[in-house]
């Protein structure tokens, strides 16, 4: 896949991930907003890492300068 994040976006991603990760750790959210939540922050984690984002593909849009 073509990496279409920027640097700036990946680290935003990866600080909401782990944001997600001390309320869920630190018992400030549970139940069911934590499972969503969960899953959005290993989602944000995972295209952080892979600098590939698929909904930004349907669009067009990149945050990546080229």
């Amino acid at each position: 896949m073509k990496k279409n994040m920027g640097t700036l976006d990946r680290v935003i991603r990866t600080l909401l991930a782990l944001l997600v990760g001390v309320l869920y750790f630190t018992n400030i959210i549970s139940g069911t907003t934590a499972v969503i939540l969960g899953v959005l922050a290993l989602v944000f984690l995972l295209t952080s890492l892979i600098s590939t984002c698929p909904l930004y593909i349907p669009f067009g849009l990149s945050t990546k300068k080229d």
